[in-house]
């Protein structure tokens, strides 16, 4: 198993080992498989560090690892934990981390090998759904998102002028469709309809399984004509829309990585370094806020199964005029 290859822990744990291919079975996505092995295997390496069983742990085993990685240091510096922390992992990430070992301790109980789930959210019950509103183990801190302002977003714009063709598109299909940097960097040339200026964001590249039909703008569909042209230079062959030009991977598909370097190096030119591959879609489903959208047809746009989700996108502080309605549609 590739997985056990790269996180050598998986494979000391044979019940950990069977939860990862019961989920890879099921036919979720790669990257939530890599996600959930990454998190579980941290978790596991802990555990062997502090002489803990994994199978019988209890909660205070569990605070050992949550501990641990709130003490960590982020690659890029200093983040958010608390409000005054300055250190450690940031909250989102550490709630990451431990879903894959909640949903392990899931498969234990439901397997009968465990009573109880030392992650659980209230009282678990086999088969059934989690009841309550109990706070989890860690407290979820949930922060508005940031918008760049008219002036940043202007600048943002006049670096990604000079891009070539294919960045520029790309930073105009992520803002115009709000699409996630992997609905982004997977979409395929038959994924377009020009006549009409809709796309198609296949139900396999999205985060939830939603497929979901959205337009561009007339601008965009320009700078798509000017690209296809130039693709045309790389590769005639039908696939993967965006290709990459380097001399390593001339005309393979674009990574997902290679995209997050581009717009790394854009919001860094344009003097605005919170600018990421998300920054777009939160921004065009404020702009649809402000425009005065009703909240469900928002969330329809995004390919969001529920309203609550699409709240934690927009920031009311820049609704303006528009954040009474939205309040009011909630």
């Amino acid at each position: 198993m590739v997985l056990e290859e790269k996180w050598p822990v998986l494979a000391r744990h044979e019940r950990a080992a069977v939860w990862l291919r019961v989920w890879t079975d099921l036919g979720r996505a790669p990257r939530t498989i890599d996600a959930y092995a990454r998190g579980l295997a941290e978790y596991l390496q802990v555990c062997e560090r502090h002489g803990i069983d994994p199978v019988a742990a209890n909660r205070a085993d569990v605070a050992v690892f949550v501990r641990e990685l709130t003490g960590r240091a982020r690659r890029r510096g200093a983040n958010v934990v608390s409000l005054d922390s300055g250190c450690g992992l940031a909250n989102a990430t550490i709630q990451q981390r431990l879903v894959p070992v909640r949903l392990f301790y899931d498969f234990l109980v439901e397997e009968g090998v465990r009573e109880s789930n030392p992650v659980g959210r209230g009282r678990y019950t086999p088969g059934r759904t989690w009841g309550g509103q109990q706070r989890g183990l860690v407290p979820r801190v949930v922060k508005l998102p940031w918008i760049p302002t008219e002036r940043q977003w202007l600048d943002i714009l006049a670096v990604a002028a000079a891009e070539p063709p294919r960045n520029r598109l790309m930073l105009a299909l992520a803002y115009d469709a709000a699409l996630r940097r992997e609905e982004l960097c997977s979409l395929r040339a038959d994924d377009l309809d020009p006549g009409r200026r809709m796309l198609r964001v296949r139900a396999e590249t999205t985060k939830n399984r939603l497929e979901r039909v959205v337009p561009y703008s007339a601008p965009t569909g320009v700078l798509l004509s000017g690209y296809l042209a130039h693709r045309a230079t790389i590769s005639r062959a039908r696939g993967p829309l965006f290709l990459s030009e380097s001399r390593r991977n001339h005309s393979e598909p674009l990574s997902l990585w290679t995209w997050s370097k581009v717009v790394r190096r854009i919001a860094l030119a344009a003097g605005v370094p919170q600018f990421s591959t998300h920054t777009t879609r939160h921004l065009c489903l404020t702009d649809l806020a402000r425009m005065g959208w009703e909240l469900h047809a928002i969330a329809t746009f995004a390919g969001h199964r529920s309203s609550e989700t699409t709240l934690t996108y927009i920031n009311p502080r820049e609704l303006h005029p528009t954040g009474e309605k939205l309040r009011v549609a909630c």
